[in-house]
């Protein structure tokens, strides 16, 4: 369920927590994989380093996430790191016999999303320390479970991986997968006109035969395949002209056409 509403407002109102890591590097890893998904709001509590937001390893695996990074919180306790977030899912790989309900991580995220289109609505995803997770209490301070449905030979994850994952899913929930516009640049570009393709089919079809590569007098069905690839691929203006340009080159090189319009026979 995509939050329709503002999806860049509801991704500030998403909090990550980090209980007791024990590696300043995961928690500048987990900074890197939020601004990469476009979350920004990491506490940490009870760190054992208590300046992780400037340990040379964090730093470096950081990257463009260093703002991220020198933003987070620390907290002394759970309790006070979820202070106004009104659902909370304890990152857990297995469920827990008197915990709260357990869903798999795509469930959790929409989950979350239809949470924040509450105006009021706190969200926070609780990371355990590395070695052993999160402890039954730190789980009973958390709403629902979720787990990442890994391989259940080789369930466990990194923390900063884990948090990366969990990540992505909410992204997905909040803008519904859509892709940025500037990752394809040339997906506005309109198809070129009909008038504009059959003149490069007139053009195409004379650079072939000047170049040997289609006999006129036998064309067969190299023409129909051409113009069959061409309504696949609905080339743009600046395409067609490419191809022209191209097409130019098989009827006479370069240097021939650049020595005719010096001796006025342009070509």
């Amino acid at each position: 369920m995509a939050c329709e509403k503002d999806p860049i407002g509801a991704a500030a109102r998403v909090r990550f927590v980090l209980v007791a890591p024990s590696h300043p590097g995961n928690i500048g890893a987990a900074a890197r994989a939020l601004k990469t998904m476009g979350f920004s709001s990491l506490h940490v509590v009870a760190p054992r380093h208590s300046g992780f937001a400037t340990a040379p390893e964090a730093v470096a695996l950081a990257t463009h996430g260093a703002d991220v990074l020198a933003a987070a919180r620390a907290h002394a306790t759970l309790v006070e790191a979820l202070a106004g977030v009104t659902l909370a899912f304890a990152m857990t790989g297995y469920a827990r016999a008197f915990g709260p309900p357990l869903l798999d991580l795509r469930s959790a995220a929409a989950a979350a999303a239809q949470e924040l289109q509450r105006p009021a609505g706190q969200i926070a995803l609780v990371f355990g320390t590395e070695r052993s997770g999160l402890t039954n209490e730190e789980v009973a301070q958390c709403q629902r479970c979720c787990a990442i449905p890994a391989d259940a030979q080789h369930g466990s994850l990194n923390l900063a991986q884990a948090v990366m994952v969990a990540a992505y899913e909410c992204r997905l929930a909040l803008h519904g997968g859509a892709i940025a516009p500037q990752v394809v640049p040339f997906e506005d570009e309109p198809a070129a006109s009909v008038d504009r393709l059959e003149r490069l089919y007139a053009h195409l079809e004379r650079a072939l035969v000047a170049s040997g590569f289609l006999d006129g007098e036998a064309p067969k069905k190299l023409m129909p395949r051409l113009r069959r690839l061409f309504a696949r691929a609905r080339p743009s203006d600046t395409e067609v002209d490419i191809l022209h340009g191209i097409c130019a080159t098989l009827e006479l090189p370069k240097r021939e056409r650049v020595g005719r319009k010096r001796g006025g026979n342009a070509v």
